[in-house]
């Protein structure tokens, strides 16, 4: 006895519908990590403005005012101590930062959102594809 669905117009609509939007993950996410290595490995100058902001380091407002007021002797003792260490902490800040590349953190960041669009878009995409397959295989063997 064969299963009866009771609204197959709305299957069929859902079925096509979750098809699409795991084949539109695959796809975002192929397009992204296409263009993250020819932008790695084909046109090289194209992430140059981002690695130029990148580097600049930040600079605190009225750092030279904060140094003035260190030096001129308005600050007690307690807080000169809280000055020096926050230059301390500045000057650490921006010798770490050195080291640091943005635009491969930006990298990195985006192939872990292109791979998760692709691990999830291809299972939803196969599963749905598959019961359409198998549902078309049966309706053209009942009108044969």
């Amino acid at each position: 006895m064969e299963k009866k669905t009771h609204y197959p117009v709305i299957r069929t609509i859902y079925l096509y519908l979750f098809a699409l939007v795991g084949l539109t993950l695959m796809v975002i996410g192929l397009v992204r990590f296409v263009d993250m290595g020819l932008k790695a490995y084909v046109f090289t100058k194209a992430e140059d403005e981002q690695r130029l902001y990148d580097l600049k380091p930040p600079t605190p407002y009225e750092l030279e005012r904060v140094m003035e007021i260190n030096d001129s002797g308005e600050l007690s003792e307690e807080q000169k101590d809280v000055v020096e260490r926050w230059l301390e902490d500045y000057e650490e800040w921006i010798e770490q930062s050195e080291d640091f590349d943005a635009v491969t953190a930006r990298r990195h960041r985006n192939a872990s959102t292109n791979l998760s669009m692709i691990l999830i878009g291809l299972p939803l995409f196969f599963y749905h594809w598959r019961i359409i397959q198998r549902e078309t295989k049966k309706k053209k063997i009942k009108t044969n």
